[in-house]
């Protein structure tokens, strides 16, 4: 099976973990700071703060923000479902936007009207959450000029794009938004086993996430709440005691490894031969599809794609066209995968509310995606094979 998505590790991958296995300080260690810090270096953030997970960080960010029982979170459909969840840990309440079916993300012209309308009825989002499909970034200048007219915060799902840029300007860098958060999935563009990380350039912030992902505790003497006066035997002050600790919120135990990080120390060295080898498969792509009954996503020139998905849709969806492709392809050994199944038609949320028919776009994406092979190690010979498999099962123009 040629899965759509895999992990590369290296000889260094392995070595850099062995170190750290060997170091004797596998957790709460050096590695992951140095982490953070090569990675808000790589995107020009100032601040970067590791978890377990994309899905902890997106979680810790709408603490950070805010987000309670009062507010609402606003994002697209046509994501995984963590991009809403997270707003639901903290007793908020979704809603969504529907996206532009040429690139996949959220369309602003939609936003725009929907924003209108919810001023009007005294019910604008908190937070935005627009998310960077297939690693294509969204128009960020654009959504943060609204959310100065709107007044909400903005929190990029830049998952999928790690790597990417737009007008030049690296995503996660925070330029147009509050805070980025990457994943770190073994097929993302690079791995830390699982894990993520929340980006932001404002300190405060940063500083909230790192006592929500703590359980909520705090050593540090300059944010120490209620710490003992102790005097030393001269009568003189002698500091807070060096076990003290503070619990100031209820957090959560999101803590990455240093295992973990020095892997992702690692895979970051290799990050751009990976997105160049990306982009070239993508165009391969690209050119044999040129003029077939499928509708390529639009990669627009403003951006360069960090490609983690590469998603093409039928455009003969009648008779359960979409069905039978994807059962094809994956019978020829082509591990073909859906992205995204709506979340607003998940069980879950169709129990909020949400019903079939509010957002068009999105659910005919649903219906006709088909996410094909696409990683570093993709092979020519196994890219021929996926490219003559696809167009025996839709039909070349």
């Amino acid at each position: 099976m040629i899965p759509y998505g895999r992990h590369d590790l290296s000889n260094e991958d392995v070595a850099a973990v062995v170190r750290c296995l060997r170091s004797g300080v596998i957790t709460q260690g050096p590695v992951v700071p140095a982490f953070e810090s090569a990675v808000a270096q790589r995107v020009r953030a100032r601040h970067a703060v590791a978890v377990n997970s994309g899905t902890s960080a997106l979680h810790i960010a709408c603490l950070a923000l805010g987000l309670n029982r009062d507010a609402w979170l606003w994002t697209v459909p046509n994501t995984f479902v963590a991009s809403a969840n997270c707003g639901r840990y903290c007793g908020a309440s979704i809603d969504f936007v529907d996206i532009d079916p040429s690139t996949g993300n959220v369309s602003v012209p939609r936003l725009k009207d929907k924003l209108m309308q919810a001023k009007g009825d005294g019910c604008l989002p908190t937070v935005f959450v627009p998310v960077h499909f297939a690693g294509q970034p969204t128009e960020q200048e654009t959504i943060w000029a609204l959310a100065k007219e709107f007044g909400f915060r903005v929190l990029e799902d830049a998952c999928h794009a790690i790597g990417a840029t737009r007008h030049d300007e690296p995503v996660g860098s925070c330029r147009w938004s509050d805070i980025t958060v990457f994943s770190f999935h073994p097929v993302k563009n690079i791995t830390t086993g699982e894990g993520g990380m929340a980006l932001t350039n404002d300190s405060a912030l940063a500083e909230r996430m790192r006592l929500f992902r703590s359980s909520g505790i705090t050593r540090d003497p300059e944010c120490l709440q209620c710490a003992p006066r102790t005097v030393n035997a001269s009568g003189l002050p002698s500091g807070v005691p060096g076990w003290y600790y503070e619990q100031q919120v209820l957090g959560y135990n999101y803590r990455m490894t240093d295992v973990e990080a020095a892997l992702g120390l690692s895979q970051l060295e290799r990050l751009d031969h990976q997105l160049d080898r990306r982009n070239l498969c993508a165009a391969c792509y690209d050119r044999a599809f040129d003029g077939w009954p499928l509708r390529r996503l639009t990669v627009e020139a403003e951006n360069r794609s960090a490609f983690h998905l590469y998603v093409v849709r039928i455009l003969d969806n009648t008779l359960g066209t979409h069905r039978r492709v994807y059962d094809e392809l994956r019978s020829r050994g082509i591990g073909v995968n859906v992205h995204y199944m709506p979340v607003h038609l998940q069980p879950y949320y169709r129990e909020l509310g949400f019903s079939p028919g509010q957002f068009p776009e999105a659910e005919a994406h649903g219906t006709s995606a088909i996410t094909l092979p696409l990683f570093p190690m993709l092979t020519d010979e196994e890219q021929a094979h996926v490219i003559e498999a696809v167009g025996e099962a839709v039909g070349r123009a």
